[in-house]
């Protein structure tokens, strides 16, 4: 089996299935990287339901997430999660190629 750049946990597999299915049309979720964020980095999350040629995509259990080729040089090895406790629910990008990030963990340094 050839291991994905980049992977879904369960817990946001199931997540992005279920906010996926609440739309009319086709739709996945697009994680992007862009320059912005108290650490020089930070990730950004949206419905889109234009797919590119050239995204990677990455599916499990019915959820679909789009990455750019630019995106993912920085994205290469991650995991995307997705937590549910007491500050609240929000998806986390566990990055091997962040070498610090800020508190909130939405954006980061590589």
């Amino acid at each position: 089996m050839v291991s994905m750049p980049v992977t879904l946990s369960d817990r946001a597999a199931r997540r992005i299935s279920e906010i996926l299915k609440t739309e009319a049309q086709p739709t996945a979720l697009r994680l992007a990287v862009t320059g912005g964020g108290c650490s020089g980095f930070q990730y950004n999350f949206a419905l889109d339901d234009a797919q590119l040629d050239e995204d990677l995509v990455v599916e499990k259990a019915g959820a679909k997430v789009l990455i750019d080729p630019v995106s993912l040089d920085f994205l290469a090895g991650a995991e995307i999660d997705f937590t549910d406790d007491l500050i609240g629910q929000a998806f986390k990008v566990n990055n091997p190629n962040a070498v610090a990030s800020c508190g909130c963990g939405t954006s980061f340094t590589v």
